[in-house]
Protein backbone atom coordinates (compact mmCIF):
# COMPACT_ATOMS: atom_id res chain seq x y z
CA UNK A 1 0.00 0.00 0.00
CA UNK A 2 1.36 3.33 -0.63
CA UNK A 3 0.96 6.26 1.64
CA UNK A 4 1.28 9.88 0.62
CA UNK A 5 4.85 11.28 0.68
CA UNK A 6 3.63 13.76 3.60
CA UNK A 7 2.54 10.90 6.18
CA UNK A 8 4.37 11.31 9.12
CA UNK A 9 6.88 8.48 9.80
CA UNK A 10 4.90 7.65 13.30
CA UNK A 11 1.51 6.83 11.36
CA UNK A 12 3.30 5.11 8.47
CA UNK A 13 5.39 2.61 11.34
CA UNK A 14 1.86 2.17 13.20
CA UNK A 15 0.03 1.22 9.75
CA UNK A 16 3.24 -1.15 8.74
CA UNK A 17 2.71 -2.58 12.64
CA UNK A 18 -0.95 -3.21 11.93
CA UNK A 19 -0.30 -4.59 8.49
CA UNK A 20 1.88 -7.30 10.11
CA UNK A 21 -0.33 -8.01 13.16
CA UNK A 22 -3.56 -8.49 10.62
CA UNK A 23 -1.37 -11.08 8.60
CA UNK A 24 -0.24 -13.26 11.26
CA UNK A 25 -3.84 -13.41 12.10
CA UNK A 26 -4.96 -14.05 9.02
CA UNK A 27 -2.20 -17.32 9.27
CA UNK A 28 -3.87 -18.13 12.69
CA UNK A 29 -7.12 -18.34 10.82
CA UNK A 30 -6.37 -20.55 8.62
CA UNK A 31 -4.60 -22.48 10.33
CA UNK A 32 -7.54 -22.69 13.21
CA UNK A 33 -9.88 -23.39 10.43
CA UNK A 34 -7.51 -26.57 9.27
CA UNK A 35 -8.20 -27.79 13.10
CA UNK A 36 -12.23 -27.18 13.00
CA UNK A 37 -11.94 -29.10 9.59
CA UNK A 38 -9.70 -32.03 11.38
CA UNK A 39 -11.71 -32.05 14.21
CA UNK A 40 -15.27 -32.49 12.19
CA UNK A 41 -13.84 -35.33 10.08
CA UNK A 42 -12.75 -37.38 13.34
CA UNK A 43 -16.08 -36.51 14.89
CA UNK A 44 -17.75 -37.15 12.07
CA UNK A 45 -16.26 -40.88 12.06
CA UNK A 46 -16.51 -41.22 15.44
CA UNK A 47 -20.17 -40.66 15.48
CA UNK A 48 -20.78 -43.16 12.56
CA UNK A 49 -18.89 -45.93 14.19
CA UNK A 50 -21.33 -44.85 17.12
CA UNK A 51 -24.38 -45.27 15.30
CA UNK A 52 -23.26 -48.37 13.50
CA UNK A 53 -22.77 -49.91 17.45
CA UNK A 54 -25.84 -48.76 18.14
CA UNK A 55 -27.19 -50.38 15.50
CA UNK A 56 -25.35 -54.07 15.78
CA UNK A 57 -26.43 -53.81 19.15
CA UNK A 58 -30.27 -53.89 18.76
CA UNK A 59 -29.96 -56.12 16.07
CA UNK A 60 -30.38 -60.33 16.11
CA UNK A 61 -26.85 -61.77 15.52
CA UNK A 62 -25.20 -62.06 12.49
CA UNK A 63 -24.01 -65.11 11.47
CA UNK A 64 -20.11 -65.80 10.84
CA UNK A 65 -19.85 -65.17 7.70
CA UNK A 66 -16.45 -63.58 6.67
CA UNK A 67 -16.28 -59.99 5.62
CA UNK A 68 -15.42 -59.25 1.96
CA UNK A 69 -12.31 -58.52 0.76
CA UNK A 70 -10.71 -54.98 1.22
CA UNK A 71 -8.86 -53.87 -1.92
CA UNK A 72 -5.86 -53.15 -0.47
CA UNK A 73 -2.51 -55.02 -1.48
CA UNK A 74 -1.32 -55.81 1.66
CA UNK A 75 -4.48 -57.30 3.31
CA UNK A 76 -3.63 -61.03 1.42
CA UNK A 77 -0.31 -60.72 3.07
CA UNK A 78 -1.58 -60.37 6.55
CA UNK A 79 -3.49 -62.80 8.78
CA UNK A 80 -7.08 -63.02 9.44
CA UNK A 81 -7.81 -60.36 12.02
CA UNK A 82 -9.82 -63.17 14.23
CA UNK A 83 -6.24 -65.51 14.03
CA UNK A 84 -4.10 -62.84 15.86
CA UNK A 85 -3.79 -62.64 19.31
CA UNK A 86 -1.52 -59.66 20.11
CA UNK A 87 -2.05 -56.49 17.90
CA UNK A 88 0.99 -54.10 17.08
CA UNK A 89 0.66 -51.04 18.53
CA UNK A 90 0.31 -48.77 15.78
CA UNK A 91 1.13 -45.23 14.75
CA UNK A 92 -0.77 -42.68 13.08
CA UNK A 93 -0.02 -41.67 9.58
CA UNK A 94 2.36 -38.74 9.10
CA UNK A 95 1.08 -35.20 7.93
CA UNK A 96 0.79 -34.68 4.38
CA UNK A 97 1.47 -31.53 2.66
CA UNK A 98 1.01 -32.38 -0.80
CA UNK A 99 5.20 -32.55 -1.60
CA UNK A 100 5.95 -35.05 -4.23
CA UNK A 101 8.63 -36.71 -2.73
CA UNK A 102 6.73 -37.26 0.80
CA UNK A 103 3.64 -38.71 -1.59
CA UNK A 104 4.35 -42.69 -1.76
CA UNK A 105 5.41 -42.67 2.18
CA UNK A 106 2.08 -41.23 2.88
CA UNK A 107 0.11 -43.26 0.92
CA UNK A 108 2.22 -46.57 2.35
CA UNK A 109 1.67 -45.31 5.41
CA UNK A 110 -2.10 -44.50 5.30
CA UNK A 111 -2.59 -48.31 3.87
CA UNK A 112 -0.84 -50.09 6.63
CA UNK A 113 -2.63 -48.78 8.89
CA UNK A 114 -5.51 -49.66 7.18
CA UNK A 115 -4.48 -53.44 6.39
CA UNK A 116 -3.34 -53.68 9.86
CA UNK A 117 -6.43 -51.86 11.79
CA UNK A 118 -9.06 -52.73 9.40
CA UNK A 119 -11.50 -53.63 12.14
CA UNK A 120 -11.21 -49.64 12.84
CA UNK A 121 -12.50 -48.91 9.24
CA UNK A 122 -16.61 -50.09 8.18
CA UNK A 123 -16.51 -48.51 4.93
CA UNK A 124 -14.17 -47.11 2.37
CA UNK A 125 -15.74 -43.40 3.17
CA UNK A 126 -14.40 -44.19 6.52
CA UNK A 127 -11.02 -44.25 5.16
CA UNK A 128 -11.10 -41.84 3.12
CA UNK A 129 -12.35 -39.27 5.37
CA UNK A 130 -9.52 -40.69 8.11
CA UNK A 131 -7.01 -40.70 5.51
CA UNK A 132 -7.88 -36.45 4.77
CA UNK A 133 -7.53 -35.80 8.78
CA UNK A 134 -3.37 -35.96 7.71
CA UNK A 135 -3.64 -33.18 4.91
CA UNK A 136 -3.04 -30.16 7.13
CA UNK A 137 -0.73 -28.04 5.37
CA UNK A 138 0.52 -26.61 1.72
CA UNK A 139 -1.67 -27.56 -1.57
CA UNK A 140 -2.30 -30.82 0.39
CA UNK A 141 -4.49 -29.06 2.43
CA UNK A 142 -6.05 -26.49 -0.05
CA UNK A 143 -6.79 -29.45 -1.91
CA UNK A 144 -8.90 -31.01 0.75
CA UNK A 145 -10.70 -27.99 1.80
CA UNK A 146 -11.83 -27.75 -1.77
CA UNK A 147 -13.01 -31.47 -1.71
CA UNK A 148 -15.63 -30.68 1.42
CA UNK A 149 -16.49 -27.66 -0.02
CA UNK A 150 -17.71 -29.49 -2.93
CA UNK A 151 -19.69 -31.75 -0.65
CA UNK A 152 -21.20 -28.40 0.70
CA UNK A 153 -22.55 -27.17 -2.73
CA UNK A 154 -23.12 -30.63 -4.50
CA UNK A 155 -24.45 -32.79 -1.51
CA UNK A 156 -21.78 -35.73 -2.58
CA UNK A 157 -17.98 -36.12 -1.27
CA UNK A 158 -16.22 -35.63 -4.21
CA UNK A 159 -13.85 -38.80 -3.43
CA UNK A 160 -16.02 -42.51 -3.55
CA UNK A 161 -12.88 -44.42 -3.83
Amino acid sequence: MSLPSDTPQGIADALEYLQHHLHKLTERQNVSENNINTTLVALTIQLQQLTQLVANSSSPPVSNTPPPPVPFPLVSLLFAPTARQMCPKLSCSLDFSGECHNGYAFLNSCSLYICLALEQFHNKEERILWALMFLKSGCAAKWSKNMFYQEVDTGVFPIQT
